[in-house]
């Protein structure tokens, strides 16, 4: 099936865009990035860049593990009350800003502040609506009073956007970065480059290990490959999956691999018809070769899943198989709803993001035998944001993970969530509960069966379709050493060296 969408895809013919090797310099790592950036207020980002640059530069209150388990950051310990609404994070001392100051509770209050401000227009804030107040007591003490009680409360400090800034340079925070965090920024040279060096003050003794991180912005996957291959480059960054096979014998080049809860989706708005019929959705569902789609859309570097809960989470219901395709199944849901010969449907696909084109792709030759003819429609990144997602019926769309189980599932599947009102509609009052009783869940044990229960109701009446989730790749030359891929997809250079 594989070689069948190859063919059906075409191969992408790869140019050679000459570069300007960067001068040479002890411990100075070359990264290439495909985008550029649009802000440096970690507040504010949207794109894998500029998280990247969130996680180098500051710091949050906690960090997430690659296991999805939080450790301590500027917030050395916290404690929780019974009720679980009320929070208490005791600062580290003696962090300084990358200005001198000396980090203060006021920051951290400042900082969720704004976040929680419509006005900042941070994707975080809908994680802080339960924040009743925010309390000082004193330099090193932040309380969070919680409108409801919530389990994963300190969780949501390890998110991208709610890094802790400096209070007095929230003004000059989107082009003159100051954090906490292991770089300083240096400069940034839109379309070209960006420069961080190492923060000598950065509270963990002995990193980071490199002197410097140059970031090249190459949007021309051809271009990063050659750089990587000929050592312009050192590392990589998400690398282009349809790359992979021209590393296979390149001694010299590592490709490293890891498994993450970033999805692709069918997403099928229940707010236009025919997707206001459950049994629509469902049949769509029924008719996908998840694995299949993993081959086809990431080249293998994904696993089938039945929401965003990835396999290698320990909350992933086991008990619930990956279906073949169940095409007269399917139809007999199709006919039931009216559909006995399928329907026309325009299926918009976002141009430039290719896993996303291939799921699209893929997806019109696995419904053909539904009945279902599909006209797929690529849109530019920027018109797809503006005019598709959110407000057309059909189309194919995606997400980073998220730092928390709940930041994972609740904004897309509650019929509350800020997600779900925008591309889905889907209201099921089941999972409603269920998502509401995991936020006030005591145990790890209570907090894994209900999201084991949420998996189940959402396969049985699903709000689309998300057949896998995706790994996280990146490739580096030999000579980098101490550095492994983030299932969160930033990168942790602090124990990273250029030999």
């Amino acid at each position: 099936m594989r070689k069948h969408f190859y063919g059906a895809l075409g191969a992408a013919a790869l140019g050679f865009a000459a570069l300007t090797a960067p001068a040479m310099a002890q411990g100075t790592l070359r990264v290439a990035i495909p985008s550029n950036l649009n802000t440096l207020d970690a507040a504010k980002t949207k794109l894998g860049e500029e998280y990247i640059m969130n996680f180098l530069i500051f710091s949050g209150l906690v960090e997430v593990d690659g296991k999805g388990g939080v450790k301590p950051d500027l917030a050395e310990s916290w404690t929780k009350s019974e009720d679980l609404k009320t929070w208490t994070f005791k600062l580290r001392p003696g962090v300084k800003f990358h200005n001198g100051r000396e980090l203060e509770a006021e920051d951290v209050k400042a900082t969720i502040a704004r976040v929680m401000d419509k006005a900042t227009g941070s994707t975080a804030r809908v994680n802080f609506d339960i924040v009743e107040s925010i309390e000082t007591p004193d330099k090193g003490t932040v309380v969070f009073k919680l409108k409801i009680p919530y389990s994963g409360f300190a969780e949501l400090f390890g998110d991208r956007q709610v890094r802790i800034l400096p209070r007095d340079k929230f003004d000059t925070i989107a082009s003159e970065p100051i954090g906490t965090g292991p770089f300083k920024f240096k400069a940034f040279r839109p379309g070209d480059r960006v420069e961080l060096v190492k923060n000598p003050d950065y509270y963990i003794k002995g990193e980071p290990k490199l002197d410097a991180v140059t970031f090249r912005i190459m949007p021309e996957s051809a271009a990063q490959v050659a750089a990587l291959e000929t050592g312009e480059l050192d590392l990589v960054w998400s690398l282009p999956l349809e790359t992979l096979d021209q590393f296979k014998k390149n001694p010299d080049v590592v490709i490293d691999s890891t498994p993450t809860s970033t999805w692709d989706g069918l997403i099928m708005n229940s707010a236009h018809k025919p997707f206001d019929d459950p049994r629509v959705r469902k049949a769509i569902a029924m008719a996908l070769d998840k694995p299949a789609l993993v081959e086809v859309a990431l080249y293998g570097q994904g696993t089938p899943t039945h929401t965003m809960i990835p396999p290698s989470h320990p909350y992933y219901n086991k008990d619930i198989p990956i279906a073949a395709p169940d095409i007269e199944g399917a139809k007999k849901l199709l006919a039931e709803a009216g559909y006995p010969n399928g329907f026309e449907a325009t299926l918009y696909l976002p141009n430039g993001r290719p896993t996303r084109e291939r799921l699209g792709i893929a997806a019109k030759e696995l419904l053909a035998p539904l009945g279902i003819k599909i006209e797929l429609q690529r849109v530019p990144w920027d018109k797809f944001v503006k005019e598709i997602e959110g407000k057309a019926a059909f189309y194919t769309d995606g997400f980073y993970s998220r730092p928390t189980i709940d930041t994972s599932i609740y904004p897309w599947f509650h019929s509350a969530g800020s997600w779900n009102t925008q591309l889905w509609n889907y209201k099921n009052p089941a999972i409603d509960r269920v998502l509401d009783d995991a936020r006030a869940a005591k145990t790890e044990d209570e907090r894994a069966a209900l999201y084991k229960k949420f998996q189940a109701l959402a396969e049985e009446v699903p709000a689309g379709a998300i057949p896998y989730v995706q790994n996280h790749v990146n490739a580096f030359r030999k000579n980098v050493k101490g550095f492994s891929s983030s299932p969160m997809m930033w990168l942790d250079l602090r124990e990273t060296t250029v030999q």
